[in-house]
């Protein structure tokens, strides 16, 4: 992440931050031909102002998604990733299991916020997500549910403020330069 003193005006207001995101599907049966989910968050990041930064689709396997998730993790060019699927109750489902067996720290308000949210469209139906978030590396990590519908609302409802070092009173984006500090320190959390 670029440093973020560059994105403060000489009235001390900040600017905006492009962000670099990852988007990546997980579906047994999905291409980049059919893969509307994939489609609607790199629309929505991309219409926002940041930029694409990689995309792939892989099956419900964890060491496959977790292959990825790692691959991109050690990228430099990756801030953000953002998964769809595979986050049901299915024998399938396994995005949350890979995801949260790499996470340096969780982020659990984000799945409980996405739920509270989807409440009110889908009502008592949204108990099924397990929808989940976290860090690792230095690297923002949120698994969504795998329709187009899911990814709309917590682009809109959540990720859009959160991705915007504009946002106020605090957002993710003014967090990056801190997000490795153990490290510095030594290794402890």
């Amino acid at each position: 992440m670029t440093d973020l003193q560059s994105f403060i005006d000489t009235e001390g207001k900040r600017l905006f931050v492009p962000v670099r995101i990852a988007v990546l599907t997980v579906s047994d049966t999905r291409s980049f031909d059919d893969d509307k989910s994939g489609n609607t968050l790199a629309e929505r990041l991309t219409e926002a102002g940041h930029q694409l930064a990689a995309r792939a689709i892989v099956k419900d396997d964890v060491e496959e998604i977790q292959g990825q998730l790692n691959d991109w993790i050690d990228d430099e060019t990756v801030d953000v990733i953002l998964a769809t699927g595979g986050t049901g109750v299915t024998g399938r489902d396994v995005t949350p299991e890979a995801f949260e067996g790499i996470y340096e720290k969780s982020i659990p308000g984000f799945g409980e916020l996405f739920r509270m949210l989807s409440y009110q469209k889908i009502g008592t139906s949204t108990i099924q997500s397990r929808a989940t978030a976290g860090v690792t590396r230095g690297t923002y990590l949120f698994a969504l549910p795998g329709s187009p519908g899911a990814c709309r609302d917590a682009w809109d409802m959540i990720l859009k403020d959160q991705l915007d070092y504009r946002h106020k009173p605090c957002n993710f984006v003014e967090l990056f330069p801190r997000l490795r500090e153990h490290e510095r320190r030594g290794g402890g959390q």
